[in-house]
This record gives structure tokens, sequence and C-alpha cells, in this order.
């Protein structure tokens, strides 16, 4: 079984990516398993917090999460074309202490989607991820792209994906992942 921990960037709760999670862990490939973490109550990253405190307990909850499974499949909102603050704060957090990013991070296969409102989906954001899975060492996945544009028309009222097709193309993303995964 491959296990794949999905974190969505968004803490609305009408969060398209949110919903976007919701229907990955729904259209899992068969032979994997997608569970949610949450990047909430990570508070802003401060050093003077981290050397005073350690690592806050929403942080050292969510590196058990990652650490407990193969994989990661990050669920991007674009904010102002590029990656949402407090996303970037939550993956900033699992890199501390740097002692750490061996250990949660490096080598750890990650993959990549996003909903947005508009026209571009999510391509900004996912473009500007690469620089810092970079930085962490991880294995970013390029076998496929999911780029979900015009989400106020795919989702219903209640945050669940109702386009087939978006459905279809998510669930081709997610078996390549798996497989990939699966293969490494």
């Amino acid at each position: 079984m491959v296990k794949i921990l999905g974190i969505s960037g968004s803490l609305r709760r009408g969060s398209f990516n949110a919903g976007l999670l919701r229907a990955a862990v729904e259209l899992a490939a068969p032979g994997a398993q997608i569970e949610t973490g949450t990047i909430e109550g990570i508070p802003l990253y401060n050093n003077d917090e981290e050397t005073a405190s350690g690592v806050p307990p929403a942080v050292a909850r969510l590196k058990e999460r990652v650490l407990a499974n193969q994989a990661l499949l990050l669920v991007t909102p674009e904010y102002n074309n590029s990656i949402p603050g407090v996303f970037k704060n939550a993956i900033d957090w699992l890199s501390r202490p740097p002692a750490d990013i061996p250990r949660i991070l490096a080598g750890r296969p990650v993959a990549l989607i996003g909903a947005s409102p508009g026209r571009f989906g999510t391509i900004n954001s996912q473009t500007a991820w690469l620089t810092v899975l970079r930085a962490l060492r991880m294995r970013p996945w390029f076998g496929g792209n999911l780029y979900v544009s015009g989400a106020a028309s795919l989702f219903d009222a209640a945050g669940k994906l109702t386009d087939q097709p978006t459905r279809e193309r998510l669930a081709e993303f997610l078996q390549g992942f798996a497989k990939s995964v699966a293969g490494s």
C-alpha cells in the first residue's frame, strides 16, 4: 500500500483546494491511500520562539504525519501569482531545525496540484514551489500536472468536486503519482 499525505495550503473553510484534496482522498489509485494533514494551528515562524520553546505542537504532529507516509501531495492555492504565505510558512516549520530536513523532507516524493477560480489554475504557484522543493532536496514528480482553473464552477456548494472531466484528470494524476512512489 502506497501511503501519501495530502496537505491543503488554504485555511479557508470553503477552500477549493481543500475540496480538491477531499476528492483526491476519494479517488486514490488502487493500492494507494491518501490521508489528510493540516496546516491549521501552525504559528508564524519566529526563530526566537523556536529557540525559546522548540517546535510547536501543531508542527510536531504534522512532522509525525509526514514520517508515517511515503510521499506528499501538496494541494496549493495561488495568491498573487505565487505560493500562499501560510502554506510556505508550514513547510518552513517542517524544515526546523535544519537537522530535521534529511529525516522529514529530503528524498521524499512530492506532487503538486491546485485549484483556482482564475483562468490559469495554479501554474505560477506550482512553479514557484519548485525552488523550495529543490532547496529541501525533495523529489518532485514531473510525470503529470493538474492545474484546475475556473474552480468556482467545478465544485458544489458543499465543496465537492462535481466536474467529471476534472475528477477523471485527478484520478489519472493520482494513479501516475502512486505508481511512481511504488516504484521508488
